[in-house]
């Protein structure tokens, strides 16, 4: 490596450093200026709000991760067109593919560092800061309100059964109007109802309160009721919490067994899952995409200095943002495959890299 590059390389990395440790903090004392009342009227230790804030770190870079990056890189690069030290290094004879080099192995460093946060750190930390938020910071920990909840826990042959709570408290592992529904040839031949229901780590069994269970006869139905019954299920508390939640709370290899169950049980909301993971791999390859564009934006000497190119790097982030917030929720509630649709930013943008890259050499 060239000192040229090692040079690029100091300033690339640095930069993107600072702007983490620059916008960090911001986003900490913005939550804190939020949380701080109800902090105090919980009473809530300070070594839980240190380990939240840990997640709420992590949670937060990862989150913003696309625009730190592009930013860095605008930033750093419009000093270097500023100072005249891009048209120094093209002008001793080296190609703009070549000044383009230790840009890529930035991305690279880059773009590893995200993977694995995004397999091992970020759903751990993402679970910490969703259970904090959920037991000190949402109002009573006991009724943590949920919508609607409904999943499909089995689709074999004929036999489908479906399952349905009101709300559902994570923390405490209890749900409030529930109920079960078996089905045969698109008939309903079992129905249960409960006021609530409570998950034993123990037993692995569900205890029902205000038990009522309904099996459909051909001439009469056989009505069962009690205040308080334990019945084993064939669900795990996991399908009672949002899916969003328990998809970003799961390491890569979780996630992965987890999305192999719910696909073979036929659940409906497989596409959710999809799009978190996919998510894990097309974030780290943005970064290439991003440096890509940052540097052929940045890299010209403009009239209006920095502040345009930074303008205009603005811009391309928050739409870049903007399509992947939109085509992730389009993947979760149509039809589009949740491959394409969260590869489509990367897609549009690496069209858009090649274009201005092919620009920047002439």
């Amino acid at each position: 490596m060239k000192i040229i590059d090692k040079y690029i390389l100091k300033r690339y990395l640095v930069t993107f450093s600072v702007m983490l440790i620059m916008f960090i903090p911001i986003g900490i004392t913005i939550d804190v200026s939020e949380k701080v009342n109800k902090m105090i009227e919980k009473k809530i230790p300070l070594t839980d709000i240190l380990v939240y804030y840990g997640d709420f770190t992590v949670y937060f870079a990862n989150l913003l991760f696309p625009i730190f990056l592009f930013l860095s890189i605008i930033w750093f690069t419009s000093k270097l067109a500023n100072n005249t030290e891009i048209i120094a290094i093209l002008s001793s004879g080296i190609s703009f593919g070549r000044f383009l080099r230790p840009f890529m192995y930035g991305a690279v460093i880059v773009s590893i560092f995200a993977l694995l946060m995004g397999f091992f750190l970020v759903p751990k930390a993402s679970k910490g800061f969703n259970d904090f938020r959920y037991q000190n910071l949402k109002g009573n920990s006991q009724t943590r309100e949920t919508s609607d909840i409904f999943r499909q826990i089995k689709k074999d042959g004929k036999i489908e059964e479906n399952i349905y709570v009101s709300n559902y408290n994570y923390l405490s592992q209890t749900g409030f109007n529930f109920t079960f529904e078996k089905f045969q040839d698109n008939v309903l031949v079992e129905k249960v109802t409960a006021n609530r229901i409570r998950y034993d780590e123990k037993t692995k069994k569900y205890t029902l309160y205000g038990y009522n269970k309904r099996i459909v006869g051909q001439t009469d139905d056989q009505i069962l009721s009690s205040d308080k019954n334990e019945v084993a299920y064939n669900f795990e508390p996991d399908d009672l919490t949002p899916v969003i939640y328990v998809a970003e709370t799961m390491t890569i290899r979780e996630l992965n067994k987890f999305i192999n169950k719910e696909r073979a049980r036929g659940n409906g909301n497989i596409n959710t899952y999809l799009v978190v993971f996919y998510k894990k791999f097309s974030l780290p390859i943005s970064a290439f995409i991003l440096t890509i564009i940052a540097v052929a934006v940045s890299s010209m000497k403009r009239r209006g200095g920095m502040g345009i190119n930074l303008a205009i790097g603005i811009v391309i982030a928050f739409t870049f943002i903007f399509f992947d917030k939109v085509f992730g929720t389009l993947a979760e509630k149509s039809s589009i495959p949740p491959f394409l649709a969260v590869w489509f930013p990367n897609i549009v943008f690496g069209i858009l890299a090649a274009y201005l890259l092919r620009n920047a050499k002439r």
